[in-house]
């Protein structure tokens, strides 16, 4: 008995031996290079350039097995997508130049070298200005340019020799909205708003409002202007929104 043990314990001895020579044999195997794995730039090398040591490349050995598999794995993962950038909003667009006056418009009036005349000055319900020495200035239908033509017209006219004015807009005529809406009534414009935003400033529709088309009234010089409109609309200054009730 003793002896028949000691032969199965060398002979376990040998096996054991055996496999961890094999083991150590294939982790030993050497092959060709399956990938490079490169140092990936700091914000210092970006900025002044790579490291004249740079460290070496390091090299991936494929042994088979588990490194076989998680390079298969990762050669085969599909590419990052790419990434998109949106371009600048551009500025909102003013169109002081064009803008024909009326009362409800607050502006500001410069005379260069006359600080007695600089001011902010409201255009009344007639549709006028009153300044010093020249007192009333119609404004109603003109445009800035203008209201400054007519200003300085009238200071040459015997007050100062050559005045130099510029006029602007410092707050525009407010607007109405009517109808179906939390809160209707009268809101100081804000300049590139649409019909929506009107809505959003009075409170947003009632329960039983209309939600795709309002009624736009728009008054020039010329007269009153209505028509039915989308929620995208522009509005401007001095325009009455009326916001419909639906029926179902």
């Amino acid at each position: 008995m003793p002896v028949a043990r000691a032969f199965r314990s060398s002979i376990s001895a040998v096996a054991l031996a055996a496999s961890a020579a094999l083991t150590l044999g294939g982790c030993m195997q050497t092959a060709g290079p399956v990938a490079y794995v490169q140092p990936r730039p700091d914000l210092d090398s970006m900025a002044y350039g790579q490291p004249t040591s740079a460290p070496q490349p390091v090299v991936v050995a494929n042994s088979g097995g588990a490194i076989a598999a998680f390079s298969n794995s990762f050669a085969a993962s599909p590419a990052p997508m790419p990434v998109g950038y949106a371009a600048p909003m551009a500025a909102p667009v003013r169109y002081d130049s064009s803008y024909h006056l009326d009362a409800g418009d607050k502006l500001r009036v410069v005379v260069y070298g006359q600080e007695g005349l600089t001011n902010s000055y409201a255009i009344d319900a007639g549709g006028s200005i009153t300044m010093p020495l020249i007192g009333g200035v119609p404004a109603r239908g003109r445009t800035p340019a203008g209201l400054a033509g007519e200003i300085a017209a009238r200071l040459r006219n015997g007050y100062i020799r050559e005045p130099s004015v510029a006029v602007e807009v410092e707050s525009y005529r407010p607007f109405f909205i009517l109808g179906e809406v939390s809160a209707p009534g009268q809101y100081p414009y804000v300049p590139n708003m649409t019909v929506e935003s009107a809505v959003a400033i009075a409170g947003g529709f009632s329960p039983r409002a209309k939600r795709d088309v309002v009624t736009v009234t728009h008054t020039e010089a010329g007269g009153a202007m209505r028509a039915v409109v989308p929620l995208g609309t522009p509005l401007a200054p001095g325009d009455t929104v009326f916001v419909g009730e639906r029926w179902f």
